[in-house]
């Protein structure tokens, strides 16, 4: 298991949600951090159907090809030898239509997960995997759901198809039950906490979100958890300012791990200045 280790250097950003343009050329990237694009998403859905339908583990691309293509993760990886890029799974919806992990067996969409992510991981020369379902067709069975994904990323990083692998969760039970039986059964092989503290309301006080962030060193144990936020319009929930705010406190306290952001789509138009500010604190 890796054990946590506070105030590193590691910064991440979502892309290519929204289809709103963005590059990764445009994003800055401080040379004092360790990079991580996370292109989002692959999901294990099909738009043939209306509504999409769960295809049990044969992912497929819905993040920005067009911009994110395989050429320009080459271009930013040979630019940047500090740049890693990730693929997103699952997400919250696709064409408009919640996105639940839905799986037949665990032996079924094992098999379909592990082939049809090779074939994107080396298609696109990605190094990691982030695991983001919000929703389940079955809340309770939370073993299916720790085996599937506990599995998925075992193979593939035995097989050398990835070097590391997150999760993404977020302040609701059902999530958490997920997510926190499958930190307790393969946290050996997941490297990252990407926790959505973003999820909070915008009353959250400075103060508040250290105390959100001290609860989930003790949900995921000898985790690397990084702090978050977003940079969207937040209709209620935590403002970057107050994220930003909260990633200094953290680091003042020598918790800070690293911070990840939603997303970079958002940030095109407002030249990423908490991204800048961001990187130069991880960096300091």
């Amino acid at each position: 298991m890796a054990v946590s280790c506070a105030n590193s250097n590691l910064f991440a950003e979502y892309i290519g949600a929204q289809g709103l343009g963005v590059k990764f050329s445009d994003v800055p990237i401080n040379s004092d951090v360790e990079f991580h694009f996370i292109c989002s998403f692959a999901i294990d859905y099909s738009v043939a159907t209306t509504p999409p339908t769960p295809t049990n583990g044969e992912f497929g691309i819905f993040w920005d090809t067009e911009n994110l293509s395989p050429d320009a993760v080459f271009a930013i990886k040979q630019d940047n030898s500090n740049v890693k890029v990730a693929v997103s799974l699952g997400g919250a919806t696709v064409n408009g239509a919640d996105v639940y992990f839905s799986a037949t067996s665990v032996d079924s969409w094992v098999s379909n997960a592990v082939s049809s992510l090779t074939t994107i991981i080396q298609e696109y020369s990605l190094d990691g995997i982030d695991i983001d379902y919000e929703k389940f067709s079955d809340e309770n069975d939370t073993d299916m759901f720790t085996e599937c994904i506990g599995q998925l990323i075992t193979i593939l990083k035995a097989n050398g198809v990835i070097l590391f692998a997150s999760i993404a969760p977020f302040a609701d039970p059902p999530v958490q039950s997920m997510y926190q039986a499958l930190w307790q059964r393969y946290s050996s092989v997941i490297d990252y906490v990407n926790f959505q503290f973003y999820g909070y309301d915008d009353q959250t006080t400075v103060d508040q979100y250290v105390e959100y962030f001290d609860e989930q060193v003790s949900n995921y144990p000898e985790g690397n958890i990084l702090a978050s936020f977003m940079t969207e319009n937040t209709n209620g929930q935590i403002s970057a300012d107050t994220g930003l705010s909260a990633c200094e406190e953290l680091k003042s306290q020598d918790k800070l791990f690293g911070i990840f952001i939603w997303s970079a789509d958002d940030s095109l138009q407002e030249g990423f200045t908490y991204e800048i500010q961001s990187q130069e604190l991880l960096a300091s």
